[in-house]
């Protein structure tokens, strides 16, 4: 079946309206009306093949909210009408020892949700820029969140288990001091997920506009991070930093204020590497440097009842389809608070 979609025939182009083609759901597929999907800033490196590996035409977008509109004979958890949602995975081997933990988003056979390999035309997968999806029921999630709400609900499936993945198994709670380093799309998710999970959330920051925003989002504190003496005040008191800078920047004088055994995991992915940070900074103190990709079905289920349950959701710019080339120049200029959602009812009938 075809449908509208957003995408990009290369990497030098912009993205334009196309048709796309669906698969009609099998047995076990669940078949969506997408209402709203989040613009993330993966996208764009896909898109323009600032990461390796893009496949054209390539359809971004893997934060998909929408209504059930038909399932499969053996889909006997979803009916028509029903909200929900997909991220980043939309099938994996279903065997190993990570699927079988529920830790898909760490299968070696992981398929996202585009631009990775699938049987369907054109033998890649085509993301939630589009009108409609047809998803593997295991990959499907349930939002409890009211229909109101829907669009802000998009970023919560990548942005959203992106951060809480990492609060959560290196468990951020009472009693811990939590540093999240970046105040955007991924940043101001981290500081809501951090403060709703009952932490002292500290908020680091390049620019002094963004104290009183911070504190809005639930920052008990808020530090400069280029100013050298509110970062020596915290020095050596971090239980945890949770790090969501999408650009190359120096590591060092945020694991200077990790406390002994304190851990900084990075979440932001940017099309350059970081400089190495000092190793003494390490060894001297036995601290740990982590890395978290977004998280796996039953994590992300799990995320979505605790926002749904907490009211936490995505600040966000709702956008016309045909705005989406505008919000890719905005969002690479950081003109945005702090997430873009396309409304998907306004690409081409």
């Amino acid at each position: 079946m075809s449908v509208k979609a957003y995408g990009a025939r290369e990497g030098t182009r912009p993205l334009e309206p196309m048709t796309i083609f669906r698969r009609q759901p099998g047995c076990d597929d669940v078949q969506i009306q997408i209402a709203f999907c989040g613009i993330c800033h993966s996208d764009i490196h896909q898109v323009r093949s600032e990461w390796a590996g893009t496949l054209y035409p390539c359809v971004p977008g893997h934060e998909i909210v929408g209504r059930v509109i038909a399932v499969g004979s053996h889909v006997p958890h979803f009916r028509p009408g029903d909200l929900v949602g997909v991220g980043c995975i939309v099938d994996s081997c279903r065997h190993c020892q990570d699927c079988a933990e529920g830790l898909e988003n760490y299968c070696d056979q992981l398929t996202m949700t585009y631009n990775g390999p699938s049987a369907d035309a054109p033998g890649h997968t085509l993301g939630g820029y589009s009108q409609q999806i047809v998803v593997h029921q295991r990959y499907v999630l349930r939002i409890r969140h009211p229909e109101r709400q829907l669009a802000a609900v998009a970023p919560l499936l990548c942005a959203g288990i992106t951060t809480y993945s990492p609060l959560r198994h290196w468990q951020t709670g009472p009693g811990k001091k939590v540093g999240v380093v970046g105040i955007g799309g991924l940043g101001h998710l981290g500081i809501k997920l951090a403060h709703a999970m009952g932490a002292h959330v500290v908020a680091f920051t390049t620019s002094d506009a963004k104290r009183d925003a911070a504190k809005a989002l639930g920052a008990d504190e808020v530090v400069l991070s280029h100013h050298a003496a509110e970062m020596e005040e915290h020095a050596r008191s971090f239980d945890f930093i949770l790090n969501t800078v999408a650009v190359a920047h120096s590591l060092e004088p945020f694991i200077a204020l990790l406390k002994r055994d304190g851990t900084m995991t990075l979440v932001g992915a940017p099309a350059t590497p970081h400089p190495s940070p000092e190793i003494f900074s390490l060894i001297a103190k036995r601290r740990t440097l982590a890395g978290s990709m977004i998280g796996g079905l039953p994590e992300t289920q799990e995320m979505l009842d605790f926002c749904a349950e907490k009211g936490i959701v995505a600040d966000i710019e709702l956008i016309h389809a045909s705005q989406i080339n505008d919000a890719y120049e905005r969002m690479l200029k950081g003109d945005v608070h702090y997430r873009f959602v396309m409304d998907n009812a306004t690409l081409e009938p």
